[in-house]
């Protein structure tokens, strides 16, 4: 069973910077996905970045040029830098992974999820 774990959110002025950072444990295979999702009350969940088994990455049109997403060499851990923030980037942030679907797609394709974590951007 894969667990992950997200940390990092906070509260940022516009403009502002922060990395998300998600623990992934349990046993994955090298073919592995994660990705980071976002969600506002009301809304439907939306994919902003994700990386596949072969290290290619995916961004959201939204997020290209601000957002960069990496992960330590054993999956261990997945990081989303997060730099020249928006308020539109307000959400919560999920941490989701997938051992055979690759790309960012909708979060139907990902089978494990985190708790999430609150990332505000104020004006």
């Amino acid at each position: 069973q894969v667990h992950l774990a997200e940390s990092g959110g906070g509260s940022v002025p516009s403009g502002g910077s922060l990395r998300l950072s998600c623990t992934v444990s349990g046993a994955i295979k090298p073919s592995y996905s994660l990705g980071w999702f976002r969600q506002v009350p009301g809304k439907q969940r939306e994919g902003v970045a994700a990386i596949d088994g072969d290290g290619e990455v995916y961004y959201a049109d939204s997020v290209k040029g601000r957002f960069t997403i990496t992960q330590d060499n054993d999956k261990s851990i997945l990081y989303l830098q997060m730099n020249k923030l928006k308020p539109e980037d307000t959400a919560m942030y999920y941490c989701a992974g997938d051992p055979t679907y690759w790309g960012l797609g909708l979060p139907d394709y990902f089978v494990d999820w985190g708790q999430g974590t609150q990332v505000t951007v104020s004006s």
